[in-house]
Parts: structure tokens; sequence; C-alpha cells
């Protein structure tokens, strides 16, 4: 700046006084209030000379593991966190020095292309330059995404890694108890920290890599189903210096092995404990502890598992030993409780049929769903011997040998229902490992009509249902002859009168089905408009992101 040059001066206002010296910038030479100016500097050249971000990184390193999409907390934490998220931004944040020494205004990501690997936040900081002087300054950061396996992932991938085994038993011939377990651990996500399901003879395996993750898929056990609980140690290793041991943990998990729909001979004082209840009873529920039925009185009792395990008993007879009966005649007595309705029947053997005029006369709890010409299933008490010492001291009571029914009814039976029918809903199914469990032909025959029988339980029982998570099943349109389907449908609406069928409002949608790339595809013009516009690597990003 030329000193000899003449200078504008400001124009005093009349009427105003001088309130302070005026002196000129050492810089550009503007007119400055010399009481507050720092350095003799305006604030157009203290921005341009002073830079409070020194010292800031402007690139950084952001670990991902591709395995379980979490992020690397320095030093060794990994953190669950969305794109674009408030976490990734604590992360992206905590990953830079220096940056405590600076008041940070705002923080925000900046739109990048997701498969270009990189993320870009812009961040606005204030610090004070002097004495009363603050200063305002934004910058841009980039960071490279880049790969790291976590440290729980690389265990899942090598032998004998688990902390914690979850060995669940049931001492029955059949997996009825397993299925619905399954499906209510599928609903809570209950075998989320699981890194391995290993299916085993009478039961399966859960193992864990932290013991806390076991313990509280013990507790959900304890929620669902009545379990009897062991526990054990195996020591790995121990420092004598520091006095740290390793341990091994493994859980022992026994469901009791009465299941629905069951007959079970209870104790005479156990029976007389529950409310006086006949100690021939159904088993109609399994929750938190055994639920009873007397179809006779339709009375009610609740064992809970601690009682269970004091004294446990075992059923009489399960749903292999069920007869089909034909319902002859019945009438209602009146008695109601909740959807039971106490009726008198008269029913005889399918298998009788055409042979003999047997019949047997039966009080039941279905009287609300069976009418006369009804199929039922139920057990033939009637010159069935029993291999148990309970129901021989029934037998041989006073009180209750007068009392034993010839027929107990368990649930109503269709016989026209469809064999192999598609039905319009599913139930997913855990991925587990059968080791050297693969079933044989026969053995895979009764898995499979098992399963069947479980999800024909589902159709009839809405409260069943209620409990668990059914989805919609994705059919495939086949171009078919208009007539043809008619007939058919017409076939089958006659054949299936009267069975029950679930509600589409009930079932949810299956997500894991969705795929992007399944949309139609757009007109030629719309597509080349597309292409010019990058909408294409737009799209791209969409895929990458879910």
């Amino acid at each position: 700046m030329d000193l000899d040059a003449p200078m504008a001066m400001a124009q005093m206002v009349p009427g105003t006084a001088l309130t302070g010296a005026t002196i000129l910038c050492c810089n550009c030479g503007v007119p400055i209030d010399g009481t507050s100016a720092t350095g003799a500097l305006c604030y157009d050249c203290i921005k341009s000379t002073v830079d409070i971000s020194r010292g800031i990184p402007r690139e950084g390193t952001l670990h991902v593991c591709r395995d379980c999409e979490r992020w690397m907390m320095p030093p060794a934490s990994w953190v669950t966190a969305a794109l674009e998220s408030r976490e990734l931004l604590s992360i992206c944040l905590k990953r830079l020095r220096n940056l405590g020494k600076v008041r940070i205004i705002d923080a925000h990501f900046i739109w990048t292309e997701p498969h270009s690997r990189r993320i870009k936040v812009k961040i606005t900081v204030q610090d004070a330059v002097a004495e009363g002087v603050l200063m305002q300054q934004s910058f841009e950061v980039v960071y490279v995404v880049a790969n790291q396996q976590c440290a729980d992932c690389a265990k899942s991938y090598t032998a004998n890694v688990w902390r914690a085994a979850v060995q669940v038993r049931q001492k029955v011939t059949h997996k009825r108890t397993f299925l619905l377990l399954e499906q209510l651990i599928l609903k809570h996500q209950a075998h989320k920290d699981t890194i391995n399901i290993k299916e085993e003879k009478g039961g399966i395996d859960f193992y864990f890599a932290q013991r806390n993750q076991a313990d509280a898929f013990i507790h959900f056990l304890k929620s669902v189903v009545p379990i009897n609980l062991q526990s054990s140690r195996h020591l790995i290793s121990a420092d004598t210096h520091t006095g740290n041991k390793s341990y091994k943990f493994s859980y022992s998990a026994e469901i009791v092995p009465i299941c629905r729909d069951d007959l079970v001979a209870l104790p005479l004082k156990l029976a007389k404990h529950l409310g006086s209840i006949s100690p021939l009873v159904l088993c109609w529920r399994i929750g938190t502890s055994v639920n009873f039925l007397d179809p006779s009185t339709l009375q009610t009792a609740e064992l809970s598992a601690d009682a269970y395990w004091r004294a446990p008993v075992h059923p009489l007879a399960g749903s292999p030993q069920l007869v089909e009966f034909i319902v002859m005649d019945i009438e209602p007595t009146g008695q109601r409780k909740g959807k039971w309705l106490l009726s008198e029947a008269t029913v005889a053997r399918a298998s009788d049929l055409g042979h003999n005029d047997i019949t047997y006369f039966v009080r039941t709890h279905l009287g609300q769903l069976l009418r006369a010409g009804d199929s039922v299933m139920g057990y033939l008490i009637a010159g069935a011997n029993y291999n148990s010492d309970l129901f021989d001291i029934i037998d041989n009571s006073r009180a209750y040998g007068s009392t034993i029914p010839d027929v107990v009814l368990v649930k109503k039976h269709y016989p026209n229902r469809r064999k192999n029918k598609k039905r319009q809903w599913k139930l997913k199914r855990m991925n587990r490992d059968e080791g050297d469990l693969l079933p044989k032909a026969a053995d895979q025959a009764r898995m499979d009509a098992e399963y069947e029988l479980f999800l024909r339980d589902v159709e009839e029982d809405e409260e069943l249902r209620a409990t668990l998570a059914l989805y919609k099943s994705a059919k495939k349109k086949q171009p078919q002859d208009e007539d043809a389907m008619s007939i058919a449908e017409t076939e089958m609406t006659t054949a299936e009168e009267g069975v029950p069928k679930i509600n589409m409002d009930e079932l949810l949608d299956d997500f894991d089905e969705l795929d992007i790339n399944k949309a139609p595809a757009a007109p030629a013009a719309a597509a080349d408009a597309a292409d010019d516009a990058g909408v294409d690597e737009a799209f791209e990003g969409v895929g990458h992101n879910v």
C-alpha cells in the first residue's frame, strides 16, 4: 500500500462524536476501531491469516466388518451404526485428533456415492483468537471406508470358540414341542446372539460367545416353557500370577415330557392339592406351567415347573395313540367355561362302523365344535393296558375307580382335508447344523408328518396362532384354462367345506423375499433419460445400502 497516495476519509455525521481511536489495518488499510482491534488486523484479515482448525486432520479411515456390518470404535470395541446416522457421526468425530481443543458448532454428512467407499463430513468449529474475539470456521473431512474383520466374526470361523452352550432336551419320541419352541424363538429373535445351532439326538444345542448371552437365552426359555436347569463349567486356562481363569459354561435345559393333548394320570395327593381335580386329565396348554383340564367337568388346574420337577409324572398316552371316532349324537348340558361347552355325546369308532354296533357314552368339552356326524380324535381307555402304577392306583381307588371314562375326546378331526395342499401362509425355520444326524428316509417321512400335524394345529387353534409369526407364501402364477380353474376351485370348496382357514389379515409380509432388481422395466425413452441423468448409478447405490 502506498502511504503517500491520497486516501478518502470517512465523513462524520453531524451530531455524533468519536468514542474511540480509529486506526488502519496493518494488512489491508481498512479503518478499524483501535480499542478493540487484535494485532491491528481487521476481521477479514484475521480469517485469512488465522486457522483455528490447524492440527485437525482432513482425512481419516473408518473400519467396518463386512460380516456383521459393525463399525470399529477405538480402541477395540465394535458398534452397530447405519449410514448417515448419529452413531456413525459420533464415530467419525472421535477419530479426529485435536478436535477437543475447539468448540464444535455443527457437523453433518455430505452425500457421496455409496460404492465410492468414501464418507464426507462437514464440521463447523468455533474458537477464541483473542480476548473478546471469536472466530468460526468450516471444513470438510474425508474418511476412507476399509474392511476389517471383528474379533467375534473371526472366532465364528474357527472351531471350539464358544464360551457357553445351552443344551435343550425333551425325553419324548416326537418333535412337537420343539416345533413350537422354534417358532417362538424366531418371533422374539432369541437366537440372534448364537454362533452355532446344532441338532442333537433328543434336542438342540445353542452355542454362544459370551456367558451373559446364554443367560439371556435361558431367561427366554423359562418365559415360554417349563424347564429344569442344570449348569456346569469347565476350566480352560488359568494364570497363576494374576489368578485370572477362563471357563466354558454348559447349561442343560430339560423340557417337561408332557405335551399338548396328552393324557396324564396324576398322583391322588397332587390332584387333591390342585383343587381336587380328577386324577385323569388332559393337558390342554404348555406355557410357563403345565395346564390340565378335566373334560367331564371343565375343571382346570395349573402345575408350576418347580412343583412338577419335585414329583415328575409322565403321560399315559400321546397324540400317536389317538383314535378316530364318529359322533352319533350330542346334546349340550348348558355348562360353559371360556371356549368350552360341556356336552354329552354318543360316539363310535370309525373302524367299527359296518362291523359292530359298539358305541360309547362320553362327556366332552368340545360341545361348541361337534355336531352329529362329525369326526373327532380321542383316547380309547376301555380295554387299554397302560403300564403305569398311577393309573392302577386310580383304577383301584374307591373315589375315582368308577369315574374313569371309556373314551376321552381331544379334538375335532377334518377327514376331508386335502393332503399336500398348498397353503397361502408359511412358517420360517431356523438354520441349524444337523451334523452327523442326517435323517433316514423313514425318519424324514415321520418328521414331515409331525410338521404337517403342527401346521394343522396352527390352523385350528386361534390362540396358538396369536403367539406365532405367520408369513404370506409367495406363489407363482401359472396360466391355466379358465373353465378348468373354475371346476378345480368348485371341487376344492366342496371337499374342504368346514375346514378352518387362516385369514390373510393375520399374515405378515416376508421382506426376505423382496428384491429391488425385480422392479418393472421402464419404457425405452425413460430408460435413455435415466442413463443420461445417472439414475442407474443412484439405483446401484440404493441396492448397496439395502
